[in-house]
């Protein structure tokens, strides 16, 4: 079954070989495939996995070196980050100390397109989410942040080996370059005196500017390239059905909310998970062995007849979901590693896109270009043409 069929009537990312539901069942390579809501909870709840994706193989050689950013660790010591860090992304933090932010970013963005009177809304809208996660995190004392991570994210392919190097140089001098330009200075102001943001809880914990750099990055590709991605593709649903948009406009808060929550389990912008089992894992109707590399398919799961409903391709705000799944299917995860910053991606999508979409004369040029990204496993929309002339 393929992301073309009726089943995913509405979706605009194809999304290559899926088969939603499908029982849980290991290919011929050994890798586990988890293709069900019931079955995606279970493994991503489990205690007995480990990270296998987002270049974890790269991040095991520093075990022992170094502390891994988060997104690395598991257990006892990954929770207790979690819930000291939990503070920043409350629904009660993100109102009082950043809508008002998103809210002046927002406008900024619509006057640069309304200044040019034609823009990529990914470019406006990677701005935004920057500035966003930036103020989160306390990348604060430095300028054009967003041209420096979208060069060090760069996901075009590489087509042979000679450009795969290439490509890894250019990616370690980007590196270099976000440290020393955005990194170190937000490290040295905050050395001097604490601020209300991660970068100051890290050396609070104790954290060497290595540890501290392997956070930013990794909050840097969760919270600014996802939210990016999803901007332009809840746009694109959005500028390409009139009933859609004009309930969107027309909503109140908590309308806009279920249409982009909708959206967002329609189109995840992040379609695989992978972990390893540490343990033998039983899961719906299979027990993972201990060992073994699983592919938790959250593009396929969003899309299970049995859990979501016999629509689940079509575009249903407020649907009913099972219990304990969100509005967005499991497209932010679930268990410890579930994204702490999603009430953040949905209110500042909501805000940008309600700004935008109020804009006279607003019409989309051309569709996006659609790529992968593979080191995070997510589209890549491009070239998302607005004009406002």
């Amino acid at each position: 079954m393929t992301a073309e069929t009726p089943l995913a009537a509405h979706r605009k990312i194809a999304r290559g070989e899926l088969a939603p539901g499908c029982p849980v069942h290991a290919d011929a390579d050994g890798v586990w495939h988890v293709q069900d809501v019931a079955a995606a909870r279970a493994m991503l709840r489990s205690t007995e996995t480990r990270q296998a994706g987002f270049n974890a193989e790269n991040a095991a050689k520093l075990e022992g070196r170094m502390r891994l950013p988060v997104l690395y660790r598991d257990g006892p010591e990954h929770r207790e980050n979690r819930r000291q860090t939990a503070k920043y992304f409350t629904p009660r933090r993100v109102d009082t100390a950043y809508r008002s932010l998103m809210e002046r970013l927002a406008d900024e963005q619509c006057a640069v397109l309304r200044r040019r009177g034609e823009a990529d809304l990914s470019q406006l809208s990677f701005a935004l989410a920057v500035a966003v996660a930036a103020e989160v995190i306390g990348l604060t004392e430095s300028g054009s942040m967003a041209a420096r991570l979208n060069r060090f994210f760069e996901g075009t392919a590489a087509p042979n080996r000679l450009a795969e190097v290439l490509k890894e140089v250019r990616s370690n001098a980007n590196m270099a370059l976000f440290y020393w330009r955005d990194v170190r200075p937000a490290i040295a102001v905050r050395r001097r005196e604490r601020r209300d943001d991660l970068i100051s809880h890290l050396l609070d914990e104790g954290c060497t500017k290595s540890e501290i750099l392997g956070e930013c990055v990794m909050f840097a590709a969760a919270g600014m390239v996802t939210t990016r991605e999803f901007i332009t593709a809840a746009a694109w649903h959005l500028l390409t059905d009139d009933e859609l948009r004009a309930a969107f406009t027309g909503g109140d808060e908590k309308q806009r909310a279920a249409i982009l929550h909708e959206l967002l389990r329609l189109e995840p912008v992040v379609g695989n998970i992978l972990r390893r089992t540490t343990a033998d894992v039983a899961v719906p109707g299979a027990v993972i062995p201990a060992g073994a590399r699983v592919d938790v398919g959250v593009a396929a799961a969003n899309l299970d007849p049995g859990a979501i409903g016999p629509d689940a391709g079509r575009i249903c705000p407020g649907r009913a979901m099972p219990d304990g799944v969100g509005d967005a299917g499991m497209s932010f995860g679930d268990g410890p590693h579930r994204c702490p910053g999603a009430y953040i991606a949905i209110q500042e999508t909501d805000i940008f896109l309600s700004k935008l979409l109020a804009m006279p004369g607003l019409r989309m040029v051309s569709p996006p270009k659609v790529g992968l990204r593979p080191e995070i496993a997510s589209y890549e929309l491009t070239n998302l043409r607005l004009s406002v002339r």
